[in-house]
């Protein structure tokens, strides 16, 4: 089993900027896929960014294409989302997850237990 943990979240005004963290244990994490899934309010959750572990390639949602940037220190068991140019529908509850084959699933194996995000003047 991987824990999750997230931390970062916070408010912020349109066009700043926030880094999301994910501690994750419990598991090996460099054979895991890890991401950032997003709930806005009366919406579906969504994937956000994410990097696969056989090829270290990331992905991105088109939305947040060029303003947001996913990472991972696999020596600290840590991912990251480094979110600039905000806007207020960037506004979420986001979700650190990782799954032991690709991260773009609906349904990752691992879930933290979200941190609130919120765009707003």
């Amino acid at each position: 089993q991987v824990q999750l943990v997230e931390s970062g979240g916070g408010l912020v005004q349109p066009g700043g900027s926030l880094r999301l963290s994910c501690a994750a244990s419990g598991g090996i994490f460099s054979a895991y896929s890890v991401g950032w899934f997003r709930e806005a309010p009366g919406k579906e959750r969504e994937f956000v960014a994410g990097i696969n572990w056989r090829d270290g390639k990331s992905y991105y949602l088109d939305s947040v294409e060029g303003r947001f940037t996913v990472s991972r220190d696999n020596a600290k068991n840590h991912v990251y989302l480094q979110m600039n140019s905000l806007k207020p529908e960037d506004t979420a509850v986001y979700y650190c997850a990782a799954d032991r084959d690709t991260i773009l699933v609906v349904e990752p194996d691992f879930w933290g237990q979200g941190t609130q995000v919120t765009v707003s003047s």
